[in-house]
């Protein structure tokens, strides 16, 4: 039976133009229903370290979401750009993931597959590729790919041109490992990249269909596809990159100057395949990947639906990196240098989540039943602002604000 049989109380808010025009003065927020196992002195200093990053234009805005047990806190915060006069983000616009794509669909799908029967998350990926049996590859299991472990470079080269999934997919074949599976945690794309095209070939779907009727469907995420412009109008969208001339175009040079990337992905390589890939390619809001936040801490299940068993839950969630490699699970991050921002200087090892790099983080404590979201368009319009300092400010405040203690949990 589901931990959340019925949706939570929920406070809601939604920081206006009004508010950001009086950032200098300490906008309040606006306050909505009750936060009762929550600190709301806590809650203020998240709301002020957000809104003090797109002061410094940092970002131009984001939403955030804390949940314990049931309650719930949410805002939004800021502009959809930094243009005077860009409408106001709300808590359904719709944000590029990036690289939550890993853990909300690629990382899932192998598992329920695996659960299925259709997959070895053991076998070697040269059986189902034997395209793959090359380079050193011939000795990368499912588990290496997961676990971001397979000796891969990190990502697949943009010359000479390429286009499409699989032209994607035998460029990865093409590489060759740089050090023996098992031996090297190195975050690497293309190991996702063919995570995605093996759940193609098992399940016998297009990715984005899997995604859909076998995730994003069941745990009710309305707001969340791969291509969101065949769904929905690009006003709902946050925009990400805008095209510009000289080397600072090196990574986004398919686009014209000027031009304006909102309901396209950001990431340059899954825009090549045509927006979907298993490395990248989600659009969704707080409020779903929520849903999927909630889901994990119920152990698989979401108001009475069962969307993952508890084992892959468990491998999902729990350290299966090679011995004496950073913590990685099959997916989820827990121990790697990318996650000590998000985790901040509070939530134990143990718990675990990823980031995307335009400005996303999941993070969840089974220990202290909590987790929270932050979605935001950092990179725009160029890709150079850093928010990694928030990121563990947002990870320290959101432990304080929901009672989560120092003492590590068990591995």
């Amino acid at each position: 039976m589901s931990r959340f049989p019925t949706p939570p109380r929920r406070r809601r808010a939604l920081l206006t133009t009004l508010c950001l025009t009086l950032l200098a003065a300490g906008c309040a927020r606006l306050p909505v229903g009750s936060t009762a196992s929550l600190d709301a002195v806590r809650l203020a200093e998240i709301d002020r370290a957000i809104l003090d990053d797109i002061a410094a234009s940092r970002l131009p805005g984001a939403v955030f979401h804390l949940e314990r047990a049931g309650v719930v806190y949410e805002q939004a915060y800021g502009r959809f750009t930094h243009e005077e006069g860009a409408g106001a983000v709300g808590l359904d616009t719709v944000f590029d993931v990036a690289s939550l794509s890993k853990v909300l669909v690629t990382a899932p799908a192998v598992l329920m597959l695996a659960e299925e029967g259709k997959l070895d998350l053991e076998a070697p990926l040269a059986r189902y590729f034997p395209e793959c049996a090359n380079g050193g590859k011939d000795a990368i299991t499912l588990r290496h790919l997961l676990t971001h472990s397979s000796g891969l470079s990190a990502g697949l080269p943009a010359t000479p041109a390429w286009e499409g999934r699989q032209a994607a997919h035998q460029l990865a074949c093409g590489q060759a490992v740089t050090h023996a599976p098992g031996s090297l945690f190195r975050y690497s794309d293309i190991n996702y990249i063919l995570l995605g095209r093996l759940v193609e070939q098992a399940s016998g779907q297009p990715l984005e269909r899997f995604a859909q009727e076998r995730i994003f469907g069941p745990l009710g995420m309305r707001d969340s596809s791969y291509r969101p412009l065949e769904r929905m109008a690009a006003a709902r969208i946050a925009p990400t990159q805008r095209g510009r001339e000289g080397s600072d175009a090196a990574l986004h040079g398919d686009l014209a100057p000027g031009q304006l990337l909102a309901g396209v992905v950001h990431d340059p390589t899954v825009r090549r395949m045509g927006g979907v890939g298993g490395s990248a390619g989600v659009f969704s809001t707080v409020r779903d990947v929520a849903r999927f936040g909630r889901m994990l801490l119920a152990g698989g299940e979401l108001e009475g639906r069962r969307i993952l068993s508890r084992d892959s839950i468990r491998l999902l969630t729990r350290a299966q990196s090679p011995p004496g490699l950073a913590l990685r699970a099959m997916g989820m991050d827990i121990d790697s240098p990318y996650a000590q921002r998000p985790r901040g200087t509070l939530y134990p090892v143990g718990s675990y989540g990823h980031t995307g790099f335009t400005g996303c983080i999941l993070w969840v404590d089974p220990r202290s039943g909590s987790f929270y979201v932050f979605l935001s368009n950092r990179v725009y319009p160029d890709d150079k602002s850093n928010v990694l300092a928030l990121y563990t400010r947002l990870g320290t405040l959101s432990a304080q604000a929901a009672g989560s203690g120092a003492a590590p949990a068990p591995r």
